[in-house]
């Protein structure tokens, strides 16, 4: 009910099934495991000096920060490697194409979306029932970005390791100087995350606060909440319905 006029009916709205179990799950985790290995590398990149009584030999707290760091990748690797899949198998808000800026009218959502949260030009809010185009196409960014982390760490502990994955990324080392000269590169790609969670969460924030359609319990719960009329709970690209909808009472919608 309305405060300011008792006798208006609620809004109506409805709710869209749109990030699945195993999405959001992959998010979560996706980003303990970026926080954890930026940590534990800002660490190993230039250890703190820690004075103790002790014997040397009876520490090991860097080679523990070294064990959590390489721990961490591997849980960042396998989990990324099911998002891959889950891009496949998914439902249509998490399908790969959609990462890819292949038609058109994606070309002009990001023009669209540049205009509301960049330029400040417009305030017109899009209905993007699942991410907007420009989100998509930053999220495939992200990818490439996490491929090369994946392949340069990797790269580094080949020199430690006699496991053979880590051996498959030993050509890296050559093109780019080096051992030296791949911790630069793989040191400046840890920025990148840094300053997209900083613009991520801003935004997460943003759109839900101008939209109103619970951007931030999305990745919690799955369900968005569109206004009834204006969304027919189809993709903004696919045009396909949505899995699950419901209406403002919380009853399915058919």
């Amino acid at each position: 009910m309305n405060p300011s006029n008792p006798t208006a009916p609620p809004p109506a709205f409805q709710r869209v099934y749109v990030w699945e179990l195993p999405v959001r799950f992959y998010h979560w985790l996706n980003a303990l495991c970026i926080l954890v290995l930026t940590v534990t590398g800002f660490i190993i990149a230039n250890p703190p000096a820690i004075n103790t009584a002790s014997e040397a030999s009876f520490s090991y707290w860097f080679g523990t920060t070294r064990f959590i760091h390489f721990a961490a990748a591997y849980v960042f690797v396998f989990n990324f490697a099911f998002r891959i899949y889950w891009g496949f198998v998914g439902n249509q808000y998490a399908d790969w194409k959609n990462f890819l800026p292949l038609r058109l009218a994606q070309f002009r959502e990001v023009v669209k979306v540049l205009k509301v949260d960049i330029l400040q030009s417009s305030n017109k809010p899009l209905m993007a029932v699942g991410h907007n185009a420009l989100a998509y196409l930053t999220y495939f960014v992200m990818f490439l970005v996490f491929l090369f982390q994946v392949a340069s760490g990797f790269a580094m502990y080949a020199n430690m390791s006699d496991a053979w994955f880590p051996q498959l990324f030993t050509w890296l080392l050559p093109i780019f100087g080096g051992d030296a000269g791949l911790r630069q590169w793989h040191h400046l790609a840890t920025w990148f995350f840094i300053i997209f969670t900083i613009v991520h969460v801003y935004l997460v924030f943003y759109h839900d606060y101008v939209e109103g359609h619970g951007v931030l319990s999305s990745m919690a719960g799955g369900w968005k909440f569109l206004p009834a009329g204006k969304s027919d709970g189809k993709s903004w690209f696919g045009g396909k319905p949505a899995a699950k909808t419901a209406d403002q009472t919380g009853n399915p919608v058919i």
